[in-house]
């Protein structure tokens, strides 16, 4: 007799093994020597992959497989997808070999995105009357890409670069002004948010392990900049407090908010940045105030593998409970891949408010 139809439409098969592409080709060889991958991105850092295969084999080319520099090579550009989505695009900066004691040798690969060339070019130079945008527009022009900018940051009077990568000076800006840097293929981008998927993930279900902390040991009840303004001959000065994340704690409570119950005030000032007027004062208190707000609760998982999870990406998590349930961000994102685990990837995250009884 046969079985009766089901009307629960059946989930979609998920590829069990990424696939490679090497200069635009497909490389069948390579995917079916791969033992383990792993590709990883952070808000502050650029995207790498490294990529681990069985480099010895029989038949009709015994011996060591992948020496002869036709596929494997220097600077070529490397993709690496599951299924149609593209997890990583970058170049081959490194070729590694293993060769272990009672077992067969293997060949390595190293890539990473195209900061690499922000991170190898170290100079020292001044922008004058420039905002974060003017640099990422000059920095992006240096290396051939297309700067891709979306905020509005204050127009400094001097940046100085001294003896430092174009990688480091546009994070060091980018954190002035609350923003994250990214590149996708050849675009730079700057913004105050990396725009991507909302990502579900529920404990026991595709979010496989989490651990979670909320923690005062970093936080402020108020960040205060101040500097000179020369121009009017007076302090310029700002005190930020929980008033700059609200928009980001909802109906949870922060951690300023905590640590005023819980332990008193605890207020910060910051010393280096040296603001030049009132309103520069304000966009680097609420910054760090932000940034370290945001750090309340920190995170770091284990879930199935999917394209979205990203970094940037808005983590909506269910099934912790009233105090760790909801919207974290993604800071940091591996995806792995080996022949006994198959593909997962692991991430960390934060948030700024924690959840009431």
């Amino acid at each position: 007799m046969p079985a009766p139809a089901s009307n629960v439409t059946p989930l979609p098969m998920r590829p069990a093994r990424p696939t490679i592409e090497i200069d635009g080709k497909r490389a069948d060889k390579l995917e079916s020597a791969l033992l383990t991958m792993e590709l990883a991105d952070s808000v502050e850092g650029m995207a790498r992959a490294e990529l681990v295969f069985g480099n010895w084999g029989g038949g009709d080319t015994p011996g060591f497989q992948h020496f002869d520099r036709a596929t494997i090579e220097f600077g070529k550009p490397l993709k690496i997808k599951l299924g149609d989505d593209q997890m990583f695009d970058g170049r081959i900066s490194a070729i590694t070999a293993d060769y272990p004691d009672g077992g067969p040798p293997t060949i390595g690969v190293l890539a990473e995105d195209r900061l690499q060339d922000l991170r190898m070019a170290r100079r020292t130079r001044t922008f004058e009357r420039a905002s974060l945008a003017d640099v990422v527009s000059k920095v992006a022009s240096d290396h051939g890409l297309s700067p891709q900018v979306d905020l509005q940051a204050a127009t400094q009077l001097y940046i100085a670069q001294v003896n430092q990568s174009d990688l480091a000076l546009l994070h060091d800006l980018a954190r002035r002004e609350d923003a994250i840097i990214w590149v996708e293929g050849t675009d730079l981008h700057a913004a105050k948010l990396r725009p991507a998927d909302k990502v579900d993930l529920r404990w026991a279900g595709s979010l496989r392990e989490f651990h979670v902390e909320a923690d005062l040991a970093s936080q402020r009840t108020k960040v205060v900049a101040s500097g000179w303004n020369v121009a009017d001959k007076k302090v310029a000065k700002h005190e930020a407090t929980d008033s700059a994340v609200s928009s980001e704690t909802g109906s949870t409570d922060g951690g300023a908010k905590i640590l005023q119950s819980a332990l008193g005030a605890r207020v910060d000032t910051i010393a280096h940045a040296l603001p030049r007027d009132d309103n520069e004062a304000r966009a680097v208190a609420e910054a760090s105030f932000r940034h370290m707000a945001r750090r309340f609760l920190t995170g770091e998982g284990v879930a199935e593998t999917k394209a979205a999870l990203r970094v940037g990406a808005t983590l909506a998590m269910t099934g912790l409970g009233k105090l760790f349930d909801g919207d974290y961000r993604a800071t940091a994102v591996t995806h792995r891949f080996d022949q006994a685990a198959g593909m997962r990837s692991e991430f960390r995250c934060e948030r700024a408010g924690l959840g009431r009884p």
